[in-house]
């Protein structure tokens, strides 16, 4: 029996209740940033680490335990179903992870799994339920997924892109295969997450990192009507779900359609005009520039004083980063971050953020 968690509060924000104050937690909350991370990094590659379930659970529990989160998130990669699609992953530690055969045809996209995720990936359910056992009910636990048109772009550019060309080239001239991919992707995704939920997570994030670099019209075809699906198909489990998006902007009212309880937005537009344009029935999660932990403790206050003003007053609110924190933040900056936001703006600087 799963027990009764003692602190639900990033819970009840992604439900749209009130709070007696925004729950926060980060993403990439466990990475390269936290020198206990390098630590258990040392002992297998990246994809080693995803793949051994203790492993990824002493991952998942160093911000619990050192910075205070309100919420613990799954340590995985969102490329993990993707390769077991049929997709040969590397990852490198300069360039990050690559397809050295990206999908170029119909043909490439005709030779992809639909896997079953207990058989293919069954390792990641297996560090959910002992992330569970380790949490004993201390804080609620996020799986999350990539959004399909996040993973095809991957799939097609063959690594991290800065123009989307390939992905785009055929975008514009073979729709019928990038639509083909992305229900492939879709089918995947469904049975990924519903694998997640049966194990454990108390809610799911959807990252549709690369979304931003459609026009509303592209996103309204190629991204929005698949992330639908995925969340009408999850419906049923009655858990929480967010999607994020990297240049939501522009696609902020579609956003909103795609039907998730959270819409997770970056740090390019003030969060007061977000919730002019958010549905008081959807919650908001961000929207800290990731830079802003690499400044100064009192700059650092500001801008999370400037944020928590902004949504003031407003049910339904999560305080996170607007993307993933850096690498090089120091930890001491991000252990004061979360007590400006659980304890007050005049939560104590920590001796060594004071240096920075």
């Amino acid at each position: 029996m799963t027990p009764a968690l003692k602190n639900d509060l990033f819970l009840r924000a992604c439900r749209g209740e009130k709070t007696e104050r925004p729950p926060v937690w980060i993403m990439r909350q466990a990475g390269r940033y936290m020198p206990e991370y390098q630590e258990i990094r040392k002992k297998t590659s990246f994809l080693g680490l995803c793949k051994t379930p203790d492993l990824a659970a002493q991952a998942t529990m160093l911000p619990v335990d050192m910075l205070g989160v309100d919420a613990a998130i799954l340590f995985s990669d969102i490329l993990i179903p993707v390769e077991a699609m049929g997709m040969e992953l590397e990852f490198s530690e300069h360039k990050g992870p690559s397809f050295p055969r990206p999908v170029q045809s119909r043909m490439d996209v005709d030779r992809l799994l639909v896997p079953e995720p207990v058989a293919h990936t069954g390792f990641v359910a297996e560090a959910i339920r002992e992330i569970n056992r380790r949490l004993s009910g201390r804080l609620p636990l996020i799986g999350f997924a990539g959004a399909p048109f996040t993973l095809a772009t991957y799939m097609v550019e063959g690594e991290i892109s800065k123009d989307f060309s390939r992905v785009k080239q055929m975008m514009f001239s073979d729709p019928e295969t990038l639509h083909t991919l992305l229900d492939r992707i879709t089918e995947t995704v469904i049975r990924y997450l519903e694998m997640q939920i049966e194990a454990g997570i108390h809610a799911y994030q959807i990252f549709d990192t690369w979304a931003g670099s459609l026009s509303p019209v592209h996103y309204r075809s190629f991204a929005l009507p698949y992330v639908r699906r995925i969340v009408d198909s999850l419906q049923r489990h009655g858990i929480p779900s967010i999607l994020y998006v990297n240049g939501s902007c522009a696609l902020l009212e579609d956003m909103v359609t795609a039907g998730t309880n959270v819409v997770s937005v970056d740090w390019r537009m003030s969060l007061a005009n977000v919730r002019e344009r958010v549905p008081a029935s959807v919650s908001i999660q961000g929207n800290l520039d990731p830079v802003s932990l690499l400044g100064t403790p009192a700059i650092l206050r500001e801008e999370t004083r400037r944020i928590l003003e902004d949504m003031k007053g407003r049910p339904g609110y999560v305080f996170n980063l607007g993307h993933g924190i850096l690498p090089s933040t120091p930890v001491s900056m991000a252990k004061y971050l979360v007590s400006l936001v659980q304890k007050g703006l005049d939560a104590p600087v920590p001796s060594k953020a004071q240096a920075v």
